[in-house]
């Protein structure tokens, strides 16, 4: 069996020290009280209807969110690196949207496939020349990041589009500080509940410029069925902003406005949660009732923000995550702080040809596949899922790619009334605007399922809350 490493103990069973209070928090607390905390927060997270989709499911489609109650500890100094790596990766990412969208110097210079991004269905030609405010398209971020040693730190994807969750850990926080006040009167905690005020801040700054009054901000959701609606409408709440649907908003002589009880209210930042295909029926999708017809002219013209911009998805496309490192030193000039996990992009024969030959070794996933969906863990498969799998790879080899299966660290973790450990990644949520903007920490999940390495909430996963030690 892989040795894995254990964030608590580390390759032994000396306890780290960031972990050390937590040690002794757990030492102190039989089982039976542990789960007795563990119903407590299970009913708080009840009672707040903090829930989300899973998909595929026989009953409900909604369920609620497992938390576990044992926290993930950082130290400052590892938080300090992973902040500097991430802080260079959103900078590059957001250079490299920009120059897609317009010289095109990358592909120029023969540093990525010119096929892969002209070709590739998360590039929009309609954004080809069109400058977002302060050049950002990214401007909510999420870089999910594994571990697998003391030092050795993994960036596994970047969500660039509409990355969700960062309620969960507002609510993760607020939980454990409710439940265990005395664990935090003996350690010292980076805050986390200042995001949505960040968060308002970025959205302020990436207004239209020249505006004579404070500007006008709305939430954009599909509505109450999307799986993420319990964020949408956290978040608007927080920050003090409507949120809407696409039938609340209205185009009218080359502005967006917003229906009220008052009259239309002319509406300057759009927050939107809904893919870029359903924002506006008279360019994309013409059936798409969640958008505003008319939409993307006014974004076009520069008298409105959209946030993400339409056509950031092409930043998190699998097929370019590969080229990611390429992208980093093209941009920056500078090596990847954060190093990319090393990937086979099926599109080249000779990737292929090594992927269909180790396939029980291996990890493949769809390129624009997202939450644990479409994808195979090889060393977890049947023969009869490695074979199905085989003949995908080769009819549609430019939909797949492949990495390693990394030994994710473990944390801790209360499973059926024992202390046991999981594995375990993580979501920092970075924002884009006048400045770059970083909560300290961000959403840890944890496969609950021993051995498993499926971390998704859609996929039974849960959640912990992350902690950022302070100097």
């Amino acid at each position: 069996m892989a040795w894995v490493f254990d964030e608590m103990t580390g390759s032994g069973d000396v306890v780290r020290p960031p972990y050390r209070e937590v040690q002794a928090w757990l030492a102190a607390h039989q089982p039976a009280g542990l789960r007795q905390k563990s119903g407590e927060a299970e009913a708080l997270f009840r009672r707040a209807g903090i829930t989300f989709a899973v998909y595929g499911e026989e009953g409900s489609d909604e369920r609620l969110i497992p938390f576990d109650i044992v926290p993930r500890v950082l130290s400052a100094g590892e938080w300090r690196r992973l902040a500097a790596g991430i802080e260079q990766r959103v900078r590059a990412l957001n250079a490299f949207m920009f120059d897609i969208y317009h010289r095109q110097e990358i592909l120029r210079a023969g540093r990525v496939p010119e096929d892969l991004i002209v070709h590739n269905s998360a590039f929009l030609p309609e954004m080809l020349g069109a400058d977002p405010p302060r050049g950002v398209y990214s401007h909510v971020i999420g870089v999910d990041i594994v571990r697998t040693g003391e030092s050795e730190f993994y960036v596994l994807e970047d969500n660039t589009r509409t990355p969700s969750g960062v309620s969960y850990m507002i609510e993760n926080r607020e939980t454990m500080m409710h439940m265990f006040p005395e664990l935090f009167a003996r350690v010292r905690v980076a805050p986390v509940d200042s995001y949505p005020d960040s968060l308002l801040e970025t959205l302020e700054s990436v207004a239209p410029p020249g505006l004579q009054r404070d500007p006008v901000i709305v939430l954009l959701t599909p509505g109450q069925f999307n799986s993420a609606y319990f964020e949408h409408s956290f978040l608007a709440d927080e920050m003090g902003i409507e949120l809407v649907e696409g039938q609340d908003l209205v185009v009218e002589d080359g502005a967006l406005y917003m229906k009220t009880t008052r009259g239309l209210e002319q509406v300057d930042v759009v927050y939107r949660r809904i893919d870029d295909e359903f924002l506006d029926p008279l360019v994309f999708r013409p059936d798409s009732a969640l958008g505003v017809a008319g939409l993307f002219d006014v974004y076009r013209a520069g008298r409105v923000a959209i946030v993400n911009a339409p056509g950031a998805g092409i930043a998190d496309d699998k097929a370019i995550y590969s080229y990611i490192p390429e992208i980093i030193e093209f941009y920056t000039g500078r090596p990847p702080i954060l190093r990319n996990v090393p990937t086979y992009n099926c599109r080249r024969p000779d990737h292929l040809q090594y992927v269909l030959e180790h396939l029980a070794e291996l990890v493949v996933k769809e390129v624009h596949g997202s939450g644990g969906y479409g994808m195979l863990i090889g060393p977890a498969a049947s023969r009869g899922e490695l074979d199905a799998f085989r003949a995908k790879l080769t009819a549609r080899p430019h939909n797949y790619i492949a990495q390693p299966t990394l030994a994710l660290s473990t944390c801790p973790t209360l499973v059926e009334g024992e202390i046991a450990p999981r594995h375990v990644d993580l979501r920092p949520f970075v924002l884009v605007g006048d400045r770059v903007r970083m909560t300290p920490g961000g959403l840890t999940r944890v496969a609950l399922r021993e051995g498993s390495l499926v971390v998704n909430s859609s996929q039974g996963g849960g959640t912990k809350d992350t902690w950022v030690m302070q100097d």
